[in-house]
């Protein structure tokens, strides 16, 4: 019986890179059926880079300070992705809006994790928000990457009560848990090929 191609993934980061740990560790337990082999940087030693050197993987820095304009840097990092044939992008904490030019590269194989339950309090300091406007209810959401901040289709959610006293920091803590749980989850439907994305709506084959 020949063997199934396992995806190749590329991690882009821009700090510690918590997010590329659990993906990877899932990876390397065989609970995502994909492979990790290369994490990217936009930000000079950020502290994820040596903690995937530590697990063997190939790393790249491409500084957005020193390769303008946005577009000329996403060739860059587009150009290192290709380099090692990566098949999916996963953003870990990597703090770039995508333009069109790299979505359109990868269209339908980026995922992100956003610290909130989308559409709701998209963008910067979600946690903050969702504690200012009160809500009862907060969370994470792994969604594949367009053209809008945070807009795309919505691959899994999971939900974290907001308790009394909470504060931004306390908040932020028990979303991270579950991010780490859900982001590999949706990883390893998009590797196993069974999502179907139907406009906004993504199903999961049996």
């Amino acid at each position: 019986m020949p063997e199934v191609l396992r995806p190749r993934v590329g991690i882009l980061i821009s700090g510690r890179g918590s997010n590329m740990v659990a993906l990877v560790a899932a990876m390397n337990a065989g609970r995502v059926h994909a492979d990790p082999v290369l994490v990217v940087s936009n930000v000079p030693g950020a502290p994820g880079l040596d903690t995937a050197a530590r697990f063997g993987i190939a790393t790249a820095v491409v500084d957005h300070t020193a390769i303008k304009p946005r577009e000329d840097h996403e060739r860059a990092v587009l150009a290192v992705l290709k380099q090692q044939r990566v098949d999916i992008v996963c953003l870990a904490g990597y703090m770039r809006r995508l333009s069109p030019l790299f979505v359109v590269a990868f269209r339908g194989r980026i995922l992100n994790v956003h610290p909130a339950l989308l559409p709701a309090f998209p963008g910067l300091d979600a946690q903050k928000a969702a504690l200012e406007y009160g809500v009862k209810v907060a969370g994470c959401t792994v969604h594949l990457v367009d053209d809008e901040l945070d807009h795309g289709p919505i691959v899994l959610q999971s939900t974290v009560p907001v308790e009394d006293g909470d504060t931004v920091l306390s908040l932020s803590a028990r979303i991270l848990v579950e991010e780490h749980e859900l982001y590999p989850r949706a990883l390893a439907l998009l590797a196993s090929g069974k999502l179907e994305i139907d406009g906004r709506r993504v199903r999961v084959r049996s």
